[in-house]
């Protein structure tokens, strides 16, 4: 497994404690600016571009294992060890899968709105919409969101998606900067989850949140959650669906600065 130097932007104090943060599927690291702006007083923060989103290097596996050797790489490289580390649906299960697999790393976790469980969630229409848009024959934004929209027919969705094109300097137009192609073929990796057993528990501090309006978190799911992370505590956001930090940014930061500031029991 080859890991890949992550793209990542830094803010914030070094008062010696940092804090990773993973964005989801079709995200970047800069969704989280705003949560890492109000955390910085107090810690070091690393908003991070997975592999294949973002300013981060394509590649062509995308199962956990490797993105959290991606996150492993960023944290022994750059971040003092062990950090806390917050991942959003995709980035909490690669968040989840660093504590199990690497808990030295990792001095404690908090995971927003996903489980350790497989989705069935079907994200083929999102790429499809996307692949099949000529983005070198855009002038602007705004013809790629209208493109969209009559695919996908949700202007929120659309609006977070158009967020992934850049300026293309040799078409005058623009190019996507997730890698569509290895997300379609690792779509089935993307929404599983790996098999942990239950000596591979993490026993730091765990936080789980989720949004009173999101269907990710079950509650079916807790047993799941309190086997791989017994010493977990969960709160759910009033208000907010699954983009939390979107939805209910000033909760969201709130509930993590507690979350950051406990002392370990």
């Amino acid at each position: 497994m080859n890991s890949v130097d992550l793209h990542h932007d830094i803010s914030g104090t070094d008062a010696g404690r940092d804090v990773v943060i993973l964005h989801g599927l079709f995200g970047m690291g800069r969704n989280w600016a705003g949560i890492a702006h109000t955390l910085g007083d107090r810690y070091r923060c690393f908003t991070v571009d997975l592999r294949n989103h973002g300013n981060s290097p394509w590649a062509d596996e995308m199962t956990y294992e490797a993105m959290a050797a991606d996150v492993a790489r960023l944290i022994e490289h750059h971040a003092h060890v062990p950090a806390a580390v917050v991942g959003h649906s995709m980035g909490g299960k690669t968040a989840m899968t660093l504590a199990l697999s690497r808990p030295e790393l990792v001095e404690r976790v908090c995971v927003v709105d996903i489980a350790p469980v497989p989705y069935d969630h079907n994200f083929e229409g999102h790429i499809r919409a996307m692949a099949n848009l000529d983005t070198t024959a855009l002038a602007r934004r705004s013809e790629a969101e209208a493109a969209l929209l009559e695919a996908l027919d949700d202007v929120s969705l659309v609006r977070f998606l158009v967020r992934n094109l850049k300026a293309d300097p040799a078409s005058g137009g623009f190019v996507w900067g997730v890698n569509l192609d290895a997300l379609a073929r690792h779509m089935d990796d993307i929404l599983d989850f790996p098999v942990f057993e239950a000596d591979d528990a993490y026993e730091g501090p765990a936080l789980f949140m989720s949004g009173s309006v999101s269907e990710y978190v079950q509650p079916h799911h807790q047993g799941e959650i309190e086997r791989l992370f017994p010493n977990v505590r969960t709160e759910i956001v009033d208000g907010a669906g699954h983009w939390l930090h979107a939805d209910r940014p000033d909760q969201t930061a709130a509930l993590l600065r507690t979350f950051l500031d406990a002392r370990p029991d």
